[in-house]
């Protein structure tokens, strides 16, 4: 699963590599958490462009009756995503991009579970493959959210933990934002672990696993 991760990444530089109108109002998060409002692009089904949005981690189906379902979906199994009713109609018709450097994952090592962050080498954002909802409570209150897709772990992660994020490849993107495509067939190879070759994993203090902590030390190295 993934379930923290980190978007310190100035919303210029992420504007102009995913291709939508700057989120102006973004600041550095080290410890990003379910339930918390994420950035990400989409792409409606009546336009050419991509639109920048921040929503909710933790997917609430539009049928569900509580959104405090959100909190049990906060990730997708690629493998089974295409059947399961709560994310089956998002991964027909509404694919994002959740925008990330970095995210967290523990490994167990007996009763100890170390963190470690994993981001790309030369430390380049990236997008994780998300699904979206759109949900109105019965006062009317209305909450768009989403959850992330997860997959077998590449040979960097296999150590750590047995799932990892889908990180979809730049080249992916189009295909994963088109409202138009829905063939399950077509979405299924771009949901692949992302080559562990360009991707960098280090073990860090125990200070991430308090998600009130949102701040440098999160991500910083422990000393050999």
């Amino acid at each position: 699963m993934c379930g923290r991760y980190t978007l310190t990444t100035t919303p210029e530089v992420l504007a102009d590599q995913f291709q939508f109108e700057e989120l102006a109002d973004l600041k550095p998060r080290y410890n990003i958490s379910p339930s918390q409002v994420v950035a990400s692009v989409r792409k409606p089904s009546d336009s050419k462009t991509r639109e920048g949005v921040v929503l909710r981690w933790g997917l609430i189906p539009s049928w569900a009756k509580d959104s405090a379902i959100g909190m049990k979906l906060i990730n997708a199994r690629a493998e089974t995503v295409a059947e399961k009713p709560s994310f089956r109609k998002s991964f027909q018709q509404r694919r994002c991009l959740v925008l990330a450097d970095g995210f967290y994952e523990w490994q167990k090592n007996g009763r100890v579970k170390q963190p470690f962050y994993i981001r790309m080498q030369d430390k380049r954002p990236f997008a994780f493959a998300g699904l979206w909802d759109h949900w109105t409570s019965s006062d009317g209150q209305v909450i768009e959210s989403c959850a992330l897709l997860t997959t077998e772990p590449n040979t960097l992660m296999a150590p750590i933990h047995h799932r990892m994020p889908v990180i979809l490849l730049p080249t992916s993107y189009d295909e994963w934002l088109d409202p138009e495509l829905k063939d399950p067939k077509r979405l299924a190879p771009l949901l692949q672990a992302y080559p562990s070759e360009e991707m960098v994993a280090n073990p860090v203090s125990l200070h991430v696993n308090n998600a009130r902590f949102d701040d440098p030390r999160c991500i910083e190295t422990l000393a050999e």
